[in-house]
């Protein structure tokens, strides 16, 4: 008898201390509860039940990027950085010496002579010094155009001459391509009508998944950051490359995090470049069947014009319309997706606890009783 009221009074003592045992968090109504505490409306939360379709926030349109956008300029433009090879041709006495190569025959005088320059490079204020012409501004010009200003500079010292004009090595008319692409460096453009994604191409495509990866874009005094998708085959695969351009491509997956009674608790990258609710609810195992509450998965996020407004989004999985709605309810980079605990989780514990206390001592008593026997 002494032993009965011994357990009975181990039970009620369990029993009583019900609310002090561990939990994998709040319960669905004890987070509504908090939401509405007068103790923390300074924060400024918003609940909104998910139970129809005006609750489903729209579909987030591209933003417009911040990027001026430039007509192409000709693919022969010398910028600055260029290295110009200007070759000169002179009939008769040779303004630049005797000692030019002679120009091959075939219908061209031989008297002909081709005087090849060194190298000139266009220096930081756009020009370059050609002899017997002086300092010529040539950044902004097409070859042809920088042929035309030497020869008009030569008219009246050499007879007749013909100029020819390359360049040997391309600057200016080029962008840099760095971060996790195969190729990085400097990539010249070669038609001036590249698209972003066709340059992501031309270095060597990128390594990993575009889905993972940022792109960061500068032109100029400009930036912008964008999806490596929404470049390859989303809003932005349109856009050109422009020179100076800089890409960069970095390693930044989205991810969402998973809290609560779930059948996991981590953050969790997203399976696709576009991830609804629902599908973010079976990767994460659904509510746990032992101690989880289906009436009690919520979303949070910060939404606003600044990401500063946090708002709870309630969905009750007991209801059927809940899944079309979480269908179209587009997940956001770190997300958080919470499973509230069941509210009948605690007293389950209890009777485990009790279960796995007594078991010893009736194993015990009932060894004894045999012994007594």
């Amino acid at each position: 008898m002494n032993l009965r009221s011994s357990y009975l009074a181990l039970a009620l003592t369990l029993v009583s201390a019900c609310s002090t045992l561990p939990s994998s968090g709040p319960t669905g109504s004890q987070i509504q509860a908090s939401v509405s505490d007068p103790d923390l409306t300074d924060l400024g939360i918003t609940l909104v039940p998910v139970d129809n379709m005006a609750a489903v926030p729209p579909v987030v349109e591209p933003i417009a990027l911040q990027i001026p956008q430039y007509e192409p300029p000709p693919t022969d433009m010398v910028g600055q950085g260029d290295v110009l090879s200007i070759t000169i041709f002179e009939a008769g006495v040779a303004l630049f010496g005797g000692n030019g190569q002679t120009a091959p025959s075939g219908g061209f005088d031989p008297s002909v002579r081709a005087h090849e320059l060194p190298p000139r490079r266009v220096d930081d204020d756009g020009m370059i010094d050609v002899p017997y012409v002086g300092r010529l501004r040539v950044m902004g010009n097409t070859v042809a155009e920088v042929q035309d200003k030497i020869r008009a500079g030569l008219r009246n010292l050499s007879q007749d001459p013909q100029v020819l004009v390359s360049r040997q090595e391309v600057i200016g008319n080029s962008i840099i391509v760095s971060g996790d692409v195969n190729q990085p460096g400097r990539l010249v453009l070669q038609t001036n009508n590249e698209t972003l994604a066709d340059a992501i191409a031309l270095a060597g495509g990128y390594r990993g998944d575009a889905k993972d990866l940022v792109m960061l874009f500068e032109r100029g005094q400009n930036s912008a950051r964008v999806r490596l998708s929404d470049v390859v085959a989303g809003p932005y695969r349109s856009l050109r490359a422009y020179p100076g351009d800089r890409l960069t491509v970095i390693s930044e997956p989205m991810t969402f995090s998973v809290l609560g009674a779930s059948g996991r608790v981590q953050q969790m990258p997203f399976s696709r470049s576009t991830m609804t609710v629902l599908e973010a609810i079976a990767a994460a195992g659904g509510p746990n069947p032992n101690s989880g509450d289906p009436k009690a998965v919520f979303l949070f996020r910060y939404n606003g014009p600044n990401e500063t407004e946090p708002t709870v989004y309630h969905f009750n999985m007991m209801q059927t319309p809940t899944y079309f709605l979480a269908q179209q309810f587009a997940l956001h980079d770190e997300d958080v997706l919470y499973f509230g605990n069941s509210a009948s989780n605690q007293p389950r514990k209890v009777i485990q606890t009790i279960g796995q206390l007594f078991s010893p001592i009736v194993t015990a008593t009932t060894v004894a009783n045999r012994i007594s026997d």
